[in-house]
């Protein structure tokens, strides 16, 4: 039996295990968690093995504390984290090449933005900011040590530690091996079974297999390969982790075959989730662990909502930033009273955002065109003038915000 299939039956097994834990302030803005959901009493059982994309990266910022305990709240079974190793040999939490895109390193450290993140001393990350980008009230997170991972985690949410461009980070595979067997709090989710290590560098993989094969392994790929490669890969991994996006039965059917578990990744919206339940996958990697830890369990994901994203258009015909017409995403009143939008933003999975202006006002039933592009603003639609795309033309996954950051929906195409 693979390992990772024990890890499965390990976790739906747990039928509570939040007791105690404290949900973040912020938990009851984006997510409105019930004290039923922090008892544990709704966890979902008999459905797919859920993880939080970068501890829950679609409702904090990801890979911080902060996202770690939304994941955790969520009642997800796991929260996936990307180690990667500083200029001194620190392992630290971190998805990208640069800090370009989540820090202030600009502030602090001009003229480094494009710098390798992994060229940075453990003293020098730990004076970026991590959770400005995303919002005001997370002013101050820091990037994470691998260890403080495992503090957030407990035996009902472990974590799937991705060892992220591991070129980048020579030796890091022994480093992490290491950390997993002799540090108290790895070794105790490691024996509940709560530990998984996953990468897309098979090479990466494998030199960890040798030097850990009682931790369970993921291989992860974009699209899955036939099934002379399936074989060989499970000679070393117990999983696959596959884009979402371009899975098809097949792919599912051939990965079971081969006795590997099926797993997904970033799949955001209930509607996306239920397209891949639907295929047959085992575990399903999000973004939105609160809000999606819900739909499996059958409860309304946002049972308050006004608004919705009613549909998005990635990829017109002409320039996608086209002057009066371009790429936009649709918003909906779905309540029965006017709305006043002004400042209610949408946000992609790279945190880029397109804001409503002031000033505009849904009707019931109403519908608002937000243009990544310029244009002349009418009532029916609103640009914001942004010179290059936002939406990724094979599709993207999108969430809709008040200005008090209140989720209001998730949307995927």
């Amino acid at each position: 039996m693979p390992r990772f299939v024990r890890s499965m039956r390990s976790a739906a097994a747990v039928a509570v295990g939040l007791s105690f834990l404290a949900v973040p302030a912020h938990a009851v803005q984006v997510g409105a968690v019930t004290q039923a959901e922090i008892r544990g009493e709704a966890k979902h059982q008999g459905g797919p093995i859920l993880v939080g994309h970068r501890g829950a990266g679609g409702t904090a910022p990801e890979n911080t504390v902060a996202a770690f305990k939304d994941g955790r709240a969520s009642g997800a079974d796991f929260i996936e984290i990307d180690v990667q190793l500083s200029a001194d040999g620190v392992p630290f939490l971190f998805h990208d090449n640069t800090p370009a895109r989540t820090t202030n390193v600009e502030d602090v450290f001009p003229g480094r933005a494009g710098d390798p993140i992994t060229s940075f001393t453990w003293a020098e990350l730990q004076q970026l900011d991590v959770g400005s980008y995303f919002d005001g009230r997370f002013v101050g997170e820091r990037i994470p040590h691998l260890d403080d991972a495992a503090r957030v985690a407990t035996r009902a949410t472990g974590v799937y530690i991705e060892i992220k461009s591991p070129v980048n980070s020579p030796g890091i595979e022994a480093l992490v091996a290491e950390e997993l067997s002799t540090d108290p709090a790895w070794r105790k989710l490691v024996r509940a079974d709560k530990v998984q290590v996953l990468g897309f560098d098979e090479s990466s993989n494998r030199r960890f297999a040798a030097l850990a094969p009682e931790v369970p392994l993921q291989q992860l790929t974009g699209v899955v390969p036939g099934s002379e490669v399936l074989a060989e890969w499970a000679t070393f991994v117990d999983s696959v982790g596959a884009n979402y996006r371009v899975l098809a039965a097949a792919d599912v059917t051939r990965v079971k075959e081969a006795g590997l578990v099926m797993g997904v990744y970033t799949v955001n919206s209930p509607e996306a989730v239920q397209s891949v339940v639907d295929l047959g996958v085992d575990v399903v990697t999000t973004d939105f662990p609160i809000q999606n830890s819900r739909y499996l369990r059958g409860i309304p994901v946002f049972p308050s909502a006004a608004l919705e994203i009613s549909g998005a258009v990635n990829n017109p015909a002409g320039d996608d930033v086209l002057p009066d017409a371009g790429e936009y995403v649709t918003l909906r009143n779905v309540s029965g009273s006017a709305v006043d939008v002004s400042g209610y933003f949408v946000r992609d999975a790279a945190n880029t955002i397109l804001r409503v202006g002031e000033g505009y006002v849904l009707q019931p039933g109403g519908e608002l065109r937000v243009h990544t592009g310029p244009g002349t603003n009418t009532p029916t639609a609103y640009f914001n003038a942004i010179q290059s795309s936002v939406l990724n033309n094979t599709g993207d996954s999108l969430g809709l915000w008040t200005p008090e950051l209140r989720l209001l929906d998730v949307y995927a195409n």
